[in-house]
């Protein structure tokens, strides 16, 4: 199912946005992850540089084969071996991955789905107890260069509610400056 309003612009403006280095340390990225998920991937913009950061492996799942494409060319290019592309539908078919079997995933730019508790509940199940997810998204209460609509763009309270219910714990908060806000959360 794709994700309303998460059209993808030029790459060299959406990598504008992002000092994707930073935002991972900010959002508690370390070496010692072994297994690492990027859902909705796209350009790759943060799962190549999070494949560099660690020895493990890197899923990128994203349901635009165009995406998937551009990335597996990056892959290809670089000669990136870590990361393991899936073209599709994680919120409707699941990820795939074994149960409590993920030390991090990246929840970056698509909390605005109709249904985020679908997809958190996913990432609830196939995360390591302890483990946590990182989650970023356009601020709702200013007017950014791009992004979902800010009627549909999910506030930092609604994020932490919806985690809550699914059963994380809330780690952290924090700006990412200029346009996101940022989430940890910890599976318990």
């Amino acid at each position: 199912m794709k994700i309303q309003d998460s059209g993808m612009p030029e790459e060299k403006m959406w990598s504008k946005f992002f000092d994707p280095d930073t935002i991972l340390q900010q959002m508690d990225f370390t070496p010692d992850f072994h297994s690492v998920v990027d859902l909705g991937c796209g350009f790759g913009t943060f799962s190549i540089p999070a494949s560099q950061m660690i020895k493990g492996k890197i899923h990128a799942f994203d349901i635009d084969p165009d995406m998937i494409g551009q990335l597996q060319s990056k892959i290809d290019q670089q000669n990136i071996k870590n990361i393991e592309l899936h073209l599709t539908d994680f919120i409707t078919e699941g990820s795939g991955l074994h149960d409590n079997s993920v030390d991090y995933v990246m929840l970056f730019n698509i909390l605005h789905h109709n249904n985020p508790h679908q997809i958190l509940n996913e990432v609830y199940r196939i995360l390591k107890p302890k483990a946590k997810a990182g989650i970023i998204h356009w601020r709702s209460d200013m007017t950014t260069p791009r992004g979902p609509q800010l009627d549909i763009r999910p506030k930092p309270e609604q994020c932490k509610q919806w985690a809550n219910e699914t059963g994380f714990a809330i780690d952290k908060e924090l700006i990412l400056e200029p346009y996101h806000f940022g989430i940890i959360i910890t599976k318990i």
